[in-house]
């Protein structure tokens, strides 16, 4: 796989993570445009469970509240397509708000 192609795969889902991260491992040049992705994409993954997580606990809370904050689980959608369009033109932008907390984190990722 080239390098777009694994940058793509690294914002779909855990397991495309996981599969463009067990390829990035495999090439013997790494390139800083997948390994940018690869640690967005696992930013991105892990702030969605914590929001997840978060909203379920004030839905049982407060039941009343449920059906809107189910709308914030659209924003990290929306930051899911917008690292996956900087993926497919191959350009190393933070995703807005968080993108830039996530660029100096995971350092397994080499």
């Amino acid at each position: 796989m080239n390098k777009r192609t694994l940058s793509i795969i690294s914002y779909i889902t855990i397991i495309g993570w996981i599969i463009a991260y067990v390829n990035y491992n495999k090439l013997t040049v790494k390139d800083s445009l997948t390994r940018f992705h690869l640690k967005q994409g696992l930013g991105i993954a892990i702030l969605g469970i914590v929001i997840s997580v978060i909203l379920t606990i004030i839905a049982a809370i407060v039941p009343t509240l449920a059906s809107i904050l189910s709308l914030a689980n659209l924003g990290v959608l929306v930051l899911w397509i917008l690292g996956i369009i900087n993926a497919n033109n191959e350009q190393e932008i933070p995703v807005p708000v968080v993108g830039k907390l996530f660029t100096d984190q995971f350092d397994f990722i080499k």
